[in-house]
């Protein structure tokens, strides 16, 4: 433990003296020759940095979840402009680039980790090999944010022409980075390094759930597969996390098995857990009426849940049950749940579909009625969707769940009303918005970087 503490504070030190920035990248430059055995590297992974994968929940507030009746019109705030979809984050070019920023310092972070440990002093080859395998399981999912946010929605027929994000696989961030490669060539280096990864990661990670597991890599992949749209694989690889994992659902409805910890990324549910902070957030009212009247995660994870005052219910876990404070961005097993359950129902097999279901219904629902049951295929998928939003509503993947959705015809148009109830921004179906720019902090210093409209 004290080496870790050594070796995290050397990294926070590294980061305050080094000042220069590839502004390409907008990350600040980390000290790789601070790790010279294996174990260090392996310690390495255990930083702050890894056990997260969002840095803000701003990501979130571009969704239809949410109600933000304090807007200023014209933006000001940074919240301001993600709420309402503003092209850029910011006017100043001097700002944090968030999200991009975020993404490519872990990526950073990780390859450090795969250009060194091959080299390093002292553990086996097998140990070694273990490292590389977290690292590149890691660097994908952090991939997979960054496709899904400046690149647009994957379209098998245009993802070999549509640009998406630099490939970076270096860890000097004063080296000018490549230029944006495509959606169909990020998706398959995340599949490429996942699948290079399964069979040399754990096959538990109980211990330290926000370190890479065969299980986890299987998690991933599984959202990867369902924000491609190719429903087949996103399920056997959802299966295939459920049957490789120990993790299990925290039941809401019995308050008495609730984990000791705030630490989501201890939680027994996560199967890959990355948490950040989500709170405090007013929800839309047409979400909130989504909810049934013995669903217990209206008081467990919202605060002011009684009142009828549009923006007094928020999702404040923090303020109503604090051992969920944080949000698990990472996989989960009811994610995986679900995901098998919408794939079933895409395929018309509505008894997986159901029982997939169920099992999260059970453990979010009080009473007699926590089943669904229906016969009818739409009926079904539609409950299957409604549930998914209801459970992951501020998980950093409501925004891409729309953008997959808005694909199929199924988003309609989003709208934004102040306080006075006057209508200040539209997010129209297949809008431009629904792919974030490049960061004017990255196009500023790169002005012939290709931008998104």
């Amino acid at each position: 433990m004290k080496k870790l503490k050594y070796i995290t504070a050397k990294l926070l030190l590294c980061c305050m003296i080094f000042s220069g920035c590839d502004k390409y990248l907008d990350v600040e430059p980390k000290g790789k020759q601070l790790l010279k055995t294996t174990n260090d590297y392996d310690l390495w992974l255990n930083a702050i940095a890894f056990t997260t994968e969002m840095s803000s929940p701003y990501l979130d507030y571009m969704t239809d979840n949410m109600d933000y009746l304090s807007v200023n019109t014209p933006p000001v705030t940074l919240a301001d402009f993600v709420y309402t979809w503003q092209p850029q984050f910011t006017n100043d070019v001097s700002a944090a680039a968030y999200l991009w920023a975020d993404h490519y310092q872990r990526i950073s972070l990780y390859n450090t980790v795969l250009l060194g440990i091959d080299a390093a002093e002292g553990g086996t080859a097998s140990r070694r090999n273990s490292v590389k395998a977290e690292a590149l399981l890691g660097r994908a999912f952090s991939y997979f944010y960054l496709v899904n946010e400046y690149a647009k929605p994957y379209d098998a027929a245009t993802a070999a022409t549509d640009l998406a994000v630099p490939f970076v696989t270096s860890d000097n961030v004063s080296q000018k980075a490549p230029p944006r490669a495509t959606t169909a060539e990020i998706y398959q280096h995340i599949i490429d390094d996942i699948n290079a990864a399964i069979p040399n990661l754990p096959v538990d990670n109980s211990s330290a759930r926000f370190r890479g597991s065969q299980a986890a890599a299987y998690s991933v992949l599984a959202r990867v597969y369902l924000y491609r749209r190719e429903y087949s694989e996103a399920l056997r690889h959802a299966e295939l996390a459920l049957a490789n994992t120990r993790a299990t659902m925290i039941d809401y409805t019995t308050p008495a098995s609730f984990p000791i910890t705030q630490l989501v990324v201890s939680h027994p549910d996560a199967i890959y857990g990355k948490g950040y902070a989500a709170a405090g957030i007013p929800i839309a009212l047409d979400f909130k009426a989504s909810f049934a009247s013995n669903d217990a995660r209206r008081t467990i994870l919202y605060s002011s849940w009684t009142s009828t005052v549009r923006g007094a219910t928020a999702f404040y876990a923090a303020a109503v049950t604090p051992i969920f404070q944080l949000t698990n961005s990472g996989t989960t097993v009811q994610e995986m749940r679900l995901i098998a359950a919408e794939c079933a129902a895409r395929a018309n097999n509505l008894t997986d579909a159901l029982n997939h279901l169920n099992i999260v219904r059970r453990a979010r629902y009080t009473g007699t009625s926590r089943d669904f049951s229906s016969a009818d295929q739409n009926v079904v998928f539609n409950e299957v969707l409604a549930e998914r939003r209801r459970e992951l509503p501020f998980h950093s993947l409501r925004w891409f769940d729309m953008r997959r959705f808005d694909m199929e015809n199924r988003m309609p148009a989003v709208t934004r009303t102040n306080a006075q109830n006057t209508v200040i921004a539209t997010l129209e179906p297949h809008s431009p918005r629904y792919t974030l720019q490049i960061p004017i902090q990255v196009t500023a210093f790169n002005p012939d970087m290709p931008q998104n409209p």
